[in-house]
């Protein structure tokens, strides 16, 4: 109750001005508004979905109702990787997605959710909400008709379930990945053969050896699937997303219809989902991953010459991207600068935190 109360308060305040603001003067102009929701996340995957869940409650909470949001998981109203299009042809009034979806159409969209050898969580939310990153994919969704909301991270991600061991850049040679997005693409230029899977199928898919290896998120999200029992290697760090940042995906005639009190309720609740979900992951990995380990999953650091040759074939696909889009070039070169301001202060400071944690607490220190 106090939640909501603060919630209400807080949405009212920042569109008029104030937050003292009568509610029953608000409650006879309030109007009432029914919004349809697509997620390119099924039920099945709890946490992803999730977040969609709280927008929609804390919407409905702060305006007591008035404006509702109606959730269609993945495949009920649209297909998972046609969310965007339908957003943008207002189809549905928003949509919750990753924007890694979306490569193939617009590979400049990753920079919405995360790339190869970028950014962690907390530099992620920074360059979005401190930096250029917002203003910058704000553009690029202008052409899609689209207005974008930061709307959950899920954190590093793991390297993948892989049935038999990587040792060498050699290993990834003809290997049946699923993997999305820019992932897919640097995977390719290293040899391996990118293939789509539906979540519900990827079990029987690694059984049957129609994929030899499942990029996934992390412990969490990864144990409902229980790919342990057929694929024990799981490898880190998932070195194509430092984390993926999902976003809600609003229509800008939709957003605009909004009186201004409902649209600051809108960029509340994405982020209050997004806190949430930043909690799940960090609270729930940790014992996840004892209990996969426990179940016979082998964690195995990919060798590091793999990963430099990763990163090479990463930084060959930002050159030619870049040289072929300015507006890939443009984010590319802010995410960047942003990234490498960041990555001493992290090593000094939170690095430094972590290591000196770990080390006094184990035994005998």
């Amino acid at each position: 109750m106090q939640r909501r109360a603060f919630l209400k308060q807080a949405a009212l305040g920042a569109a008029s001005g104030s937050a003292v603001l009568a509610a029953p003067v608000v409650a006879q102009e309030a109007p009432n508004v029914a919004w349809r929701l697509a997620s390119s996340f099924p039920n099945e995957s709890p946490t992803l979905f999730a977040g969609a869940e709280d927008v929609a409650r804390y919407v409905s909470e702060v305006t007591e109702g008035r404006f509702s949001i109606e959730i269609f998981p993945a495949g009920d109203l649209v297909q998972p990787g046609q969310v965007l299009e339908a957003v943008q042809h207002r189809i549905v009034d928003c949509g919750h997605t990753a924007s890694t979806r979306y490569f193939d159409t617009d590979p400049a969209l990753c920079f919405d959710a995360g790339v190869p050898f970028g950014l962690n969580t907390r530099q992620m939310n920074a360059w979005m909400s401190q930096g250029e990153g917002l203003a910058l994919t704000r553009v690029l969704f202008d052409k899609y008709n689209i207005l974008n909301f930061p709307c959950g991270y899920t954190g590093a991600q793991m390297g993948g379930w892989f049935r038999g061991e990587i040792k060498t850049v050699d290993d990834l040679r003809g290997l049946k990945v699923k993997a999305g997005g820019f992932a897919r693409h640097v995977l390719a230029r290293l040899g391996a053969t990118p293939v789509d899977v539906p979540a519900s199928e990827t079990y029987s898919a690694l059984e049957q050896g129609v994929v030899d290896a499942v990029a996934w998120i992390g412990p969490y999200d990864d144990e409902r699937l229980a790919l342990y029992k057929v694929a024990r290697n799981y490898y880190f760090p998932g070195w194509w997303a430092g984390t993926l940042q999902l976003s809600l995906y609003v229509n800008q005639e939709s957003y605009d219809e909004l009186p201004k009190p409902y649209q600051s309720a809108l960029a509340l609740a994405c982020g209050m989902a997004t806190s949430n979900m930043i909690a799940k992951y960090d609270a729930g990995n940790p014992d996840a991953l004892r209990r996969l380990v426990s179940h016979g999953a082998q964690l195995k650091a990919f060798p590091k010459p793999v990963l430099q040759a990763c990163h090479e074939a990463s930084l060959a696909a930002y050159k030619e991207l870049s040289a072929k889009d300015p507006m890939f070039k443009k984010l590319y070169d802010s995410m960047v600068a942003f990234r490498d301001k960041q990555i001493p202060w992290f090593r000094l400071a939170e690095g430094s935190f972590d290591n000196l944690v770990a080390t006094m607490s184990q035994p005998g220190a």
